[in-house]
C-alpha cells in the first residue's frame, strides 16, 4: 500500500488535475493506493470568509459563494467528457447547495461557531475529491471516492482536533479490508467526533491525514506532492543559493517543519515515524526532480548541518527580578499563566542566575500573553520584587538544524561569528540538550541577512559572497572598477570570492542592483540611475541589509566621510581612500577604531598615505609584534615628488603643477597638495597608527608657497603661482648650488610632526626617489640606524585604486 497526498497547489486547476491523474495512475500499476487531496489552492481561505461576512451580516458571502462554485462547475466541465458531465456536475452542484444553505442559516443568526467553520471548512476538500475521481473514472482507473470523516475519528476539539487512533486505525483497516480497489480518494483535513459532527486536523491537516492512512495501513511509503522539489536547506525565497535536501531524518524535518519550513506540516510525522514509514516529498509538476527522502536513519552526509529555518511575526516576553532568584515556581507560574490563554510558547531561554526568564512567542498572541503575565505577577509587580514585563517586537527565529552538530564541536560558533561579522543582534538564544536546532532571535529586518550569511557559512564554504557600495565615480573610482571586473573570475576561481558591486554613487546619482551591476556599462548606468543625495544612498544600503556589505569611499568628501559611524555599527565594512575620517579630530578617529572593534566590522584606509604602498599595513604589522617607532621621515606626496623632480627652473613652476594636475597626480584643488595640508594629513594617520594622541594642530607644517597663492579660485592660484615663479627659482638654485634636491618631507619623532621642504643630499634616502615616488622611513627599536623602507609610486589613479583593490580583499577575511 502506498499512500498520495495532493496539496492545495497541485490541484489548483483542471490541468493540475490532469497531472495529478496522470501521477496516480503510474502509483496504481505500483500496487493499491491511497490518495489523499486537499482543497483547490485558495478555495480554504475563500470559505473563511465567506463565513465571516455571513455571520457580519455582509450578503456579500453569496457572491463570493457563487465565485467558488462556478470554479469548481469549470473544473468539472474541463475533467469530465460530455457524455459523463451530468453525474459529477450533479454532485458538484448538491455540495454547493449544501454550502450555501448553511452560510444561509449562518447569516440568519449572525454567528458563526467553530463547530459550523470546520462543517464550513469541509467543503473544499469534499469538492475536491470528487474532481480527482472523476478524472481517474475517465482514466479508466478501478477506483473508489470516500468520505474520511467516516474513517477518521476525533474527540470535539473544533479547528484542531485530536485523533482517536485505536478507533481510526481499526476502522481504516475494515473499510479497506472490505472493499479491495485499486486507488482510494479521500479528502484530506476533514474529520469526524463520536456524535458524527464534522471536525479538521488544524490548517495543513491535509498531509496529516495521509500520514494516519499511512500509519493505518502500515503503507510502504507516503509521498506529500506539492509545487516545490522536497525540503529546501533554506527559503528559496530568501536564498538564492538554497538546494534541496535529498535525505533527512525525521527529526530533523520535525524541527525544520516547525520552524517556518512550509513543505511539510509537522504532527505529519509522527504516525509514520512510529512505524518507520519513509516520506516522500515531491513535485507534482517536476515529477522527475529526486525530491526529499524523510526517513529514520538517512545515510551520512560531509555537512554538519542539514538546513536552515525562520519563523517571522515574533515578540519576546522577558521577566526579571532579584525576587525571582532561589524561588521555586516561578517558571510554573508563567507558562500556567500563557496556557491558560492558550498561548503557545515557541522559544524558551533562562539565564543561569534565575534572574531571568525570556519566552518567544506569534506577534498574534503577544497582547493576550502580557496581559496574563502581568495578571499573574501583579504581586510581585506591584512590591518590586519582579521587574514590569519587557516586551520586543518585531522579532523572528533563525535555526540551525542538523543531528550531526552534537558531534562537532564549534558549531555555535560559527553561528555567532557569521552573524556577528555581519551586524546581526541576536536578543535570545535557545539551544536543545540534544543539540540537534540552535535557535536565535534576531530582529525582523535582519533575517534575509542572517539566513542568507549562516547559508553561506554552512552549505557554501567554498564560496563567499562579498558586496560592494561604492561612492566615488571618478579617476580612482573608475580605475577601481575597472580592475574589479578584469579581476571577477580570477577571484572566484582563486579564492572562491563571488565580489559583486551592487551599488555605485557619485554627488548626484547612485545606480543598485543587487545581484551585481554590469561593469562594463556602469558609467551608463549610473548616468541613467537615481537622482539622489548620500542620505538616499545610505538608505538603500541600509534598506537592503545585505551580507558581506563592504562601503568603499573613493571620495574626498566631509560628508562621506562622517557616514562611517553609521555603517560599522550595522556591520558593514568600510574601505576609505578618503583621508578626511583618519586626519579628523581625535576623538573621531578613536570612534571608528572603536566601532570597528565593537562590531567586528573592519575599517581599513592603507590608501590615506602612499597610495598603493603597504605602509600603514607595514606600520601596524610592527606596532602589533611589539616593535615600538622611534622615529618616522617619509615622502608622502607623489604629487610634491612629481613637481619637484620636474622642476629645474627653465619650465614655469605653475606649468610643472599644471602637468601633475593633468596626468592625474593632484587633488581636484592641487593647493591641498602644494599648502602641505594633505601630507600633514597622512603624517598625522602614521602618527596616530603608531599610537600618539595628535590632533590635526598639532603637525607643524612650514609651507613653501607664498600666503598670497592660497586666495581666490584654482584659477587664481595659477595666475599667483606664475606671478611669484621668482620665488620658485630661488628655491630650485639654493638647492642645485649645493648638490641637493628638494623634497617636501614629513616627520615625527618624540611624539611630535611637522612637515616642510626640506633640500637633501646624494646620502639621503630620498635623494634618488624618481617620478612620482613615495618613501617611508620606520626607525624603530628593532631599526634603531637602518631604517625599514617602504618606497614605491605614491600617486596615481592605477596604484590608488589597487590599494584599495587590496583593502577590500583584507575585508573580505575579517
Amino acid at each position: 500500500m502506498q499512500i498520495l497526498k495532493f496539496g492545495g497547489s497541485s490541484v489548483a486547476t483542471a490541468a493540475a488535475i490532469q497531472q495529478v491523474g496522470e501521477l496516480v495512475a503510474q502509483a496504481a500499476q505500483r500496487g493499491p493506493t491511497v490518495v489523499v487531496v486537499s482543497a483547490l489552492g485558495g478555495t480554504t481561505d475563500a470559505l473563511i470568509t465567506a463565513g465571516q461576512q455571513a455571520a457580519a451580516g455582509q450578503e456579500s458571502y453569496r457572491q463570493l459563494l457563487q465565485t467558488i462554485e462556478q470554479r469548481h462547475l469549470d473544473a468539472a466541465k474541463e475533467l469530465a467528457p460530455v457524455t459523463s458531465q451530468s453525474s459529477l456536475l450533479s454532485r458538484v452542484k448538491q455540495e454547493c447547495n449544501d454550502l450555501e444553505t448553511l452560510c444561509d442559516s449562518v447569516f440568519a443568526l449572525g454567528e458563526l461557531s467553530v463547530r459550523t467553520l470546520d462543517r464550513l471548512m469541509s467543503f473544499g476538500e469534499l469538492l475536491s475529491a470528487r474532481l480527482v475521481a472523476a478524472n481517474l473514472l475517465v482514466r479508466g482507473i478501478d477506483h473508489v471516492c470516500h468520505d474520511s470523516r467516516e474513517l477518521i475519528r476525533t474527540n470535539s476539539s473544533f479547528g484542531n482536533a485530536l485523533v482517536d487512533f485505536q478507533t481510526t486505525n481499526r476502522q481504516i483497516q475494515t473499510y479497506v479490508r472490505n472493499h479491495p480497489h485499486a486507488v482510494y480518494v479521500v479528502p484530506g483535513f476533514i474529520a469526524s467526533d463520536a456524535q458524527g459532527s464534522t471536525t479538521t486536523l488544524g490548517r495543513g491537516g491535509s498531509d496529516y491525514t495521509a500520514a494516519i492512512f499511512a500509519g493505518a495501513l502500515d503503507a510502504e511509503v507516503l509521498e506529500i506532492w506539492t509545487d516545490v522539489s522536497g525540503m529546501m536547506t533554506a527559503d528559496p525565497r530568501l536564498v538564492r543559493q538554497a538546494r534541496p535536501i535529498p535525505r533527512i531524518s525525521y527529526q530533523e524535518a520535525m524541527e525544520l517543519s516547525h520552524f517556518g519550513a512550509k513543505v511539510l506540516y509537522p504532527p505529519t510525522i509522527q504516525p509514520v515515524r512510529q512505524r518507520g514509514i519513509p516520506l516522500l516529498i515531491k513535485n507534482t509538476f517536476a515529477p522527475a526532480d529526486e525530491g526529499t527522502r524523510v526517513e529514520v536513519a538517512p545515510p551520512a552526509t560531509g555537512e554538519v548541518v542539514r538546513g536552515l529555518s525562520s519563523i517571522g511575526q515574533v515578540t519576546l516576553l522577558r521577566l526579571e527580578g532579584g525576587g525571582m532568584v532561589g524561588i521555586p515556581g516561578f517558571s510554573m507560574r508563567l507558562f500556567a499563566a500563557l496556557a491558560r490563554e492558550k498561548v503557545n510558547v515557541i522559544l524558551i531561554t533562562q539565564s543561569s542566575s534565575e534572574y531571568s526568564i525570556c519566552v518567544a512567542v506569534r506577534t498574534a498572541d503577544a497582547v493576550r500573553a502580557k496581559a496574563a503575565t502581568d495578571d499573574e505577577f501583579a504581586f510581585e509587580i506591584g512590591s518590586g520584587k519582579v521587574e514590569p514585563l519587557v516586551v520586543e517586537a518585531d522579532l523572528a527565529i533563525v535555526a540551525l538544524v542538523g543531528e550531526k552538530m552534537k558531534d562537532h564541536p564549534n558549531v555555535s560558533g560559527r553561528l555567532f561569528n557569521a552573524l556577528g561579522n555581519n551586524g546581526v543582534n541576536i536578543r535570545a538564544i535557545a539551544q536543545g540538550s540534544s543539540e540537534k536546532n540552535i535557535s536565535v532571535v534576531v530582529r525582523a529586518q535582519d533575517v534575509r541577512k542572517a539566513i542568507n550569511v549562516l547559508h553561506e557559512s554552512f552549505f557554501e564554504v567554498q564560496t563567499k559572497q562579498v558586496n560592494l557600495f561604492v561612492v566615488g565615480a571618478g579617476n580612482v573610482g573608475g580605475k577601481l572598477l575597472e580592475q574589479l571586473s578584469r579581476q571577477r573570475a580570477y577571484l572566484l576561481r582563486h579564492l572562491r570570492l563571488q565580489v559583486r558591486v551592487v551599488g555605485v554613487a557619485n554627488s548626484r546619482r547612485f545606480a543598485f542592483a543587487e545581484q551585481g551591476l554590469d561593469l562594463g556599462n556602469w558609467r551608463d548606468t549610473l548616468a541613467q540611475g537615481e537622482e539622489g543625495k548620500l542620505a538616499d544612498f545610505l538608505q538603500v544600503i541600509k534598506s537592503r541589509n545585505l551580507r558581506n556589505t563592504i562601503f568603499v569611499d573613493v571620495t574626498a568628501s566631509g560628508e562621506v566621510a562622517r557616514c562611517y559611524p553609521e555603517l560599522l555599527s550595522s556591520g558593514a565594512a568600510v574601505v576609505a581612500c578618503n583621508k578626511i575620517a583618519g586626519s579628523a579630530e581625535l576623538s573621531y578617529y578613536q570612534q571608528l577604531k572603536r566601532l570597528s572593534r565593537e562590531f567586528g566590522a573592519a575599517f581599513l584606509f592603507e590608501t590615506n598615505v602612499g597610495a598603493g604602498l603597504p605602509i600603514i599595513g607595514t606600520l601596524n604589522d610592527l606596532t602589533r609584534s611589539g616593535d615600538e617607532v622611534h622615529r618616522i621621515e617619509a615622502v608622502l606626496s607623489g604629487t610634491l615628488n612629481f613637481v619637484f623632480n620636474h622642476y629645474d627652473a627653465t619650465v614655469p613652476f605653475a606649468d610643472v603643477v599644471r602637468q601633475a594636475q593633468a596626468e592625474g597626480y593632484t587633488e581636484p584643488d592641487p593647493r591641498l597638495d602644494l599648502s602641505g595640508v594633505d601630507v600633514a594629513r597622512k603624517i598625522l594617520i602614521l602618527a596616530r597608527e603608531a599610537g600618539q594622541e595628535l590632533e590635526m594642530s598639532d603637525i607643524e607644517n612650514e609651507a613653501f608657497l607664498p600666503a598670497s597663492c592660497m586666495e581666490g579660485s584654482v584659477e587664481d592660484f595659477y595666475q599667483e603661482m606664475a606671478r611669484q615663479e621668482p620665488h620658485f627659482q630661488r628655491l630650485y638654485r639654493e638647492a642645485a648650488d649645493a648638490g641637493k634636491q628638494l623634497r617636501f618631507v614629513a616627520r615625527y619623532a618624540d611624539g611630535a610632526a611637522a612637515v616642510g621642504l626640506q633640500a637633501v643630499g646624494p646620502d639621503h634616502d630620498f635623494y634618488s626617489l624618481q617620478g612620482k615616488d613615495n618613501a617611508v622611513l620606520f626607525y624603530t627599536a628593532r631599526y634603531p640606524e637602518q631604517p625599514l623602507v617602504v618606497k614605491g609610486a605614491g600617486a596615481g589613479a592605477d596604484v590608488t585604486a589597487s590599494g584599495v583593490f587590496a583593502d577590500i580583499m583584507r575585508a573580505t577575511r575579517q
